[in-house]
């Protein structure tokens, strides 16, 4: 087995250097911290508390992990749901939880990763916004290390579980109801980011609603993005009959590109956000109560950590037109 004097001896440095640097002390120079975490990588070096954290019945704190959005501080409002959930529930449980953001640990190793867990006493992992992009979480979750709960990805092992409302049924449902109601063929479609889980299973739900209708279907990227969503309705939007998008930020940008253009297309939107009451016109969305997902996340991670087995938690989705003095207090 490889001992921290082995770490030290090939690092050419003092044990207690290599300890500083595992615990993430900051006076220690970038040129030796990258040297000691090289060593540590190459050699499969797991320090003891490490080791010890992960083997521990005892420990019960879990992290939430959370990717904000940088682009925009409207969706704010869906963290904060997410993070209010969590925390109610684990009080209730008795669970002590820390809140970890994505910018913090994207350009760690799985080693590196495990140890800034497991260095915390963390045992179980709420991860929310995950992406096809995050290689490193992936391998973390493949680990088996640590008792994971993903959000809206669908990936499920003997320690993950995930939990979602079913997005493509979603989809299906709220583009239909929009489409009936208003007699539409001609569907300008506005997906989200092309990493994204989600983005897949909404855009499946609509091509599946497209072959059932017999509709006329345009597909444009909107990266979840108000502005982009702008862009394509004003660029196409005219020849359509109806704007379909898959979150309620892009829809806000739809309609409002709609109005500035004088002309009317009936908008559906995907999520339920609060912001989406104040837009002036009422839409049909799916709404999730974020709060309520967060909270049976919580509930999963917990009886991960009792020892049952991963597996995949779908819960209910509402279709709603979000008005004004449904959300006034």
């Amino acid at each position: 087995m490889v001992s921290i004097k082995d770490v030290a001896r090939e690092a050419g440095v003092a044990i207690s250097t290599v300890s500083k640097v595992l615990n993430h002390y900051p006076n220690v120079s970038e040129e030796t911290r990258q040297k000691v975490n090289e060593v540590v990588e190459r050699l499969g070096f797991v320090p003891n508390a490490v080791a010890a954290t992960l083997s521990s019945k005892n420990a019960g704190r879990v992290a939430l992990l959370l990717k904000l959005n940088t682009q925009t501080q409207a969706i704010d409002e869906i963290d904060m749901q997410y993070i209010s959930g969590a925390i109610r529930k684990a009080q209730e449980m008795q669970l002590d939880v820390i809140t970890v953001f994505f910018s913090m640990i994207e350009d760690m190793s799985l080693e590196e990763m495990t140890r800034y867990f497991a260095s915390q006493s963390i045992r179980g992992i709420v991860v929310y916004g995950m992406s096809t992009k995050d290689r490193v979480l992936h391998q973390l979750i493949r680990s088996g290390n640590f008792k994971i709960v993903v959000i809206d990805a669908p990936m499920v092992n003997e320690t993950t579980s995930c939990v979602s409302i079913d997005h493509e049924k979603a989809q299906y449902d709220v583009a239909r109801k929009t489409i009936v109601e208003n007699t539409c063929k001609r569907v300008l479609y506005i997906t989200g980011t092309s990493d994204g889980y989600v983005t897949e299973q909404r855009l499946n739900g609509m091509k599946r609603l497209a072959q059932d209708m017999k509709l006329k279907l345009m597909i444009r990227s909107g990266d979840f993005s108000e502005l982009k969503a702008r862009e394509i309705t004003m660029r196409y939007a005219r020849n359509k009959d109806v704007v379909v998008c898959a979150s309620d930020l892009m829809a806000i940008g739809a309609m409002k590109a709609l109005t500035e253009m004088d002309i009317f297309r009936p908008v559906c939107g995907f999520d339920g956000i609060i912001l989406m009451g104040y837009v002036g016109k009422q839409m049909n969305t799916v709404r999730q109560n974020f709060a309520h997902v967060s909270e049976e996340a919580v509930l999963e991670i917990g009886r991960l950590m009792d020892g049952e087995s991963g597996r995949k938690v779908i819960l209910p989705h509402e279709l709603v037109r979000m008005k004004y003095e449904d959300i006034i207090c």
